[in-house]
């Protein structure tokens, strides 16, 4: 590459320029073609996920056109009952809206007295310019239709996720026909489709004991619609980071306005030990080593995909950025990327066994992405 470079008259600063060039024109590609990529790249990922049951029952004895027709059936089933149940509990979410803009105007009243009470002259006006009845309960509204929009293109996912599936079994042996190096092709397509697998089962695994949790939790407490925070848990704790947090506004806003402070400090509560337990404790423990990616990379790939592919790129920030860190380790070239993207542990790896030149430095050694093993 550097000797193509040299012959080509490129110095390091022109080929850097023309990486960041490509890197933009690729980012602004995706992004203008957001409504065309997202639910693309969302069928390979449900692919992904559900490849290994249908692997299981063809194994099983099971017909392929029956294995395939029973996991069709098997995402129909989920995909609707988590349209049904948006659909409607975002129908009694709204028409109960005006009643909860009510009490949390008479709450503000109530602050707007007790401030004037301790000494503290506070507008009514200016206190509502800070804190709008609509728009604080309207969040969760706006929130709940943006991920139901998701859903409007839920045919055209399934029928990409069901000729993805017919087309899995082909592939290996139309890669060893038309790539130069099919074996080692297919080792590393196998090992990005081992590590998303793997990171999809255990997180939607863990994301539905969040939601399970929540469900319970907001439903001892009497706070309306705890079904539908639970899914919404559920959803959003697939994005790293920050998904938790949004999750538990809405459902904390409501209960201090239903039920009153206490209930909405208890429903707090319950988030942060569901949170800790499932995120801190649980997760880390299943998951073994990892992502295989830093802290600061994964909140970095957050912000970067949802900006190209708005709130679906958020939910596979992730996933998208692990197979990245993978494809990065299979070239010379690249692999200093994705050891960048990669945590502390596994640079100290790759430097105790890179071998030495003779001048006394390192040379940087085969690197293997982890895959959560």
């Amino acid at each position: 590459m550097e000797r193509m470079d040299q012959q080509l008259g490129f110095t390091p600063a022109a080929r850097f320029l023309l990486v960041a060039g490509a890197f933009v024109v690729v980012v602004a590609g995706l992004k203008a073609a957001t409504n065309l990529v997202t639910p693309f790249l969302l069928a390979i990922f449900i692919a992904v996920l559900v490849e290994p049951p249908l692997q299981y029952l063809r194994h099983r004895g099971l017909p392929g056109w029956a294995a395939m027709l029973v996991v069709v059936a098997l995402l129909v089933g989920v995909g609707g009952a988590i349209i049904g149940l948006f659909t409607g509990a975002l129908n009694g979410f709204n028409a109960s809206l005006p009643e909860y803009q009510q009490r949390l105007n008479v709450m503000s009243g109530e602050l707007v007295a007790r401030l004037d009470e301790v000494g503290l002259h506070v507008s009514r006006s200016v206190l509502n310019s800070f804190i709008d009845p609509s728009g604080v309960l309207g969040f969760a509204s706006d929130l709940i239709k943006g991920l139901s929009g998701v859903l409007a293109n839920a045919f055209l996912i399934l029928l990409t996720v069901i000729f993805i599936l017919l087309e899995a079994h082909s592939l290996p042996s139309k890669l060893r026909v038309a790539l130069r190096a099919p074996q080692a092709t297919l080792v590393h397509l196998h090992e990005v489709v081992k590590t998303i697998n793997r990171y999809m089962f255990i997180k939607a695994n863990t994301s539905l004991a969040t939601g399970v949790l929540v469900w319970v939790w907001l439903t001892f407490l009497g706070v309306d619609f705890a079904a539908m925070w639970a899914m919404l848990a559920f959803l959003l704790n697939f994005v790293p980071t920050i998904g938790s947090i949004i999750a538990a506004i809405p459902a904390v806003l409501l209960a201090l306005v239903q039920l009153g402070l206490e209930s909405a400090l208890l429903a707090t509560l319950g988030y942060l030990v569901v949170n800790i337990l499932i995120g801190n404790v649980i997760e880390p423990r299943v998951m073994g080593r990892g992502l295989g990616l830093s802290t600061l990379v994964v909140f970095i790939s957050l912000i970067f995909w949802g900006y190209v592919l708005g709130s679906v790129g958020m939910f596979l920030s992730v996933p998208l950025t692990m197979a990245l860190k993978i494809a990065l380790s299979t070239s010379p070239q690249t692999q200093p990327l994705a050891i960048m993207l990669g945590p502390e542990i596994e640079a100290k790896e790759v430097v105790a066994f890179a071998p030495q030149d003779p001048t006394g430095d390192r040379q940087h050694a085969p690197h293997k992405a982890v895959a959560n093993e």
